[in-house]
């Protein structure tokens, strides 16, 4: 198996990852990075070979010795090396754009101020508990949510744009997980909740789920 990917169970950030990978029919090895043993396995030096930022997802492909982070970058990258599967991008320009904007809504503006390392931040230098941290979680997607459930109106119909699956899904169904995992009442948005219903319906996003991966908790 040529293709390893890097990363954590509950990575939303890997989780996108893994869908775009079973949604491309490509056959890959998980290698987990538990970001809490051992004081994060994400810092020692054996993975900084892989990834100096220190974060997950991490993709090799043990073919072309191929080493890339980012979770964009890695599945606009098999996006394009790989015909098979479901095409994540559109062949327009402005439709493409306008899946990267929706994209980024989620993967940019949203999950980073959720991170693990954020919230390990305001427990560590602010003193915020539990509760503190999902307040600040929540606050934080209420307004990411508010906007993208706008943008949905006008594009929306079984998928975010129309009755095809795209990058834009692939980063959305993360995000509602992490909304709900923190207790943010989605009701509040009911496209966005209908679009990621409707992604669950497919074996690519039901396989990539975090509770169904080897290194699950």
């Amino acid at each position: 198996m040529s293709l390893k990917l890097y990363g954590y169970w509950r990575s939303s950030a890997t989780y996108r990852v893994r869908i775009a990978l079973n949604l491309k029919q490509l056959d890959y090895e998980i290698v987990p990075v538990h970001l809490v043993k051992d004081g994060g396995q994400q810092h020692s030096e054996q993975y900084l070979g892989l990834n100096p930022a220190e974060l997950v997802p991490t993709l090799y492909d043990d073919d072309e010795d191929i080493i890339l982070n980012q979770s964009l970058a890695i599945i606009e990258y098999v996006d394009e090396k790989y015909e098979q599967g479901v095409k994540l991008l559109p062949a327009h320009a402005l439709e493409r754009a306008r899946v990267r904007t929706l994209a980024l809504d989620f993967a940019a503006d949203m999950q980073p101020l959720g991170n693990l390392r954020v919230l390990n931040y305001l427990q560590d230098e602010f003193n915020q508990d539990q509760q503190g941290k999902a307040r600040w979680a929540c606050h934080w997607m209420q307004k990411g949510f508010a906007g993208v459930e706008k943008r949905l109106q006008s594009t929306a119909a079984d998928y975010c744009f129309g009755f095809d699956v795209t990058l834009a899904d692939v980063c959305l169904v993360p995000q509602v997980y992490n909304a709900e995992r923190f207790g943010l009442d989605m009701q509040q948005f009911p496209t966005i909740q209908r679009v990621a219903d409707n992604c669950m319906q497919l074996d690519a996003f039901k396989k990539a789920q975090p509770h169904l991966q080897p290194d699950a908790e």
